[in-house]
């Protein structure tokens, strides 16, 4: 009998060794990893920043200054402390022109335009003056003829009653002002006597005072139409006309201009717009739920939209106007008066309108002479820390009661700011003076 073992018996034995090497060598890499399969990173992570000049905060915007550069500047520093200050509050206001503040010029005859002066412009924006003839008007009718042809006679008939009815009507104008004038006096007189009388508001007497003097713009525009009017004349034995001179009504800026000299107009055809910007209207929304704590009767600030108080900020006071509103944003119209005489507002402007609160608040203050603006417009005082030596720090303003502004950020009480000469230490900080 043969010892040979069956070749199955092989090929087993062959297979569980090979599975057997592959275990062991899966346990030998779990176990000990080979090191070139991930090498160590035995370098230093580097850091994403770094710093050449380290300096420590609290030093970075102290200025020391000498005995003489002190006595030089005049420094004069202040406290800040808690003070009883008006409270405000901003809202979104707009710029806008006053009722009688354009008047729209009417041809009152038709005619051919001329200008009034060979070297004067006439164009939107031009400057005028009240009086200043602006146009000239030649009506329509043979210039220089002795004898009318039927079809100018017919014309000159229609132009005398067309002057006829425009006298009328100016007339009637103006005496209609007139009433209205002496109607608001009457209205203003009631008006102080019972205030006298202590049985009067005085909201009363500006709303009086306020119709009076849309009463007096609007006679003063009648009278200047009428005058217009009556100094046309007319030569019925030569047939012709004079040139009617067209004055500006008042002082102001040409609005529009739908005419140019050389055109054919017609009876009442729009000549030109004036407007008067020297005193501008501000129309403040506020809503109903903040009107008991407003106290419209003191003046509101004006500023950028930004809200930020600057030195060329103004008061305006309140005008006693026909009330309006906004029905759907549950708002109404407060308004203020607005002098512009050196034509810094535009009508149409956006500004910020900070409305003085009811009632006082206890609110940490200091002078607002001490307050500095970058170009940025962030606000900025220096603090003295010692005798000699002043640190720049950030504050935020909330609102301005007279001299003294309201911190809300960056000041604590019994701090030392300088109030004079704040300027000229930023001089030396920044470089730009000695």
């Amino acid at each position: 009998m043969s010892t040979t073992p069956p070749k199955t018996g092989w090929m087993y034995a062959r297979v569980f060794c090979v599975v057997l090497v592959l275990v062991i060598f899966a346990n030998q890499q779990q176990w000990f990893p080979i090191a070139a399969s991930k090498p160590a990173d035995t370098k230093a992570a580097e850091k994403p920043a770094k710093t050449s000049h380290p300096v420590a905060e609290a030093q970075l915007n102290t200025i020391e200054l000498t005995e003489d550069a002190v006595r030089r500047l005049g420094l004069v520093s202040a406290t800040v402390e808690e003070r009883t200050m008006l409270r405000t509050r901003p809202y979104g206001a707009d710029i806008v022109l006053p009722t009688g503040a354009t008047v729209m010029v009417s041809a009152p005859l038709a005619g051919t335009l001329k200008p009034a002066d060979v070297q004067a412009l006439f164009q939107v924006g031009q400057r005028v003056q009240e009086g200043a003839p602006l146009l000239k008007l030649m009506p329509l009718l043979s210039p220089e003829r002795a004898v009318l042809t039927p079809a100018e006679r017919i014309r000159f008939a229609e132009a005398k009653n067309t002057l006829a009815q425009s006298r009328i009507d100016a007339d009637g104008l103006f005496q209609q002002a007139t009433v209205q004038v002496e109607a608001t006096q009457i209205a203003l007189e009631r008006a102080e006597r019972l205030l006298q009388e202590k049985a009067g508001t005085v909201r009363a007497v500006d709303e009086a005072k306020a119709q009076l003097q849309l009463a007096e713009k609007a006679l003063a525009a009648a009278r200047t139409r009428k005058k217009q009017i009556d100094s046309v004349q007319f030569d019925e034995e030569a047939g012709t006309l004079e040139a009617i001179a067209i004055p500006s009504p008042l002082t102001g800026i040409l609005r529009a201009t739908p005419v140019r000299p050389g055109e054919i107009v017609a009876a009442g055809a729009p000549l030109f717009e004036v407007m008067n910007d020297d005193v501008l209207w501000v129309k403040v929304p506020i809503y109903v739920g903040d009107l008991d704590e407003i106290d419209l009767s003191q003046p509101a600030r004006l500023t950028l939209l930004s809200g930020r108080y600057a030195e060329g900020d103004i008061l305006v006071k309140p005008a006693a106007l026909p009330p309006t509103a906004i029905p759907l944003a549950s708002a109404v119209d407060v308004y203020y008066e607005l002098p512009n005489p050196d034509r810094k507002y535009q009508p149409g402007q956006r500004v910020s309108a900070h409305l003085a609160l009811r009632g006082e608040a206890k609110q940490l203050a200091l002078p607002w002479s001490a307050v500095i603006h970058d170009i940025y417009g962030g606000q900025w005082v220096y603090e003295q820390t010692a005798e000699r030596q002043f640190v720049r720090r950030r504050v935020d303003i909330g609102w301005i009661d007279g001299e003294w502004a309201a911190v809300t950020r960056g000041a604590r009480a019994g701090m030392k700011v300088i109030t004079a000469g704040a300027a000229e230490i930023a001089g030396t900080e920044f470089g730009f003076a000695k």
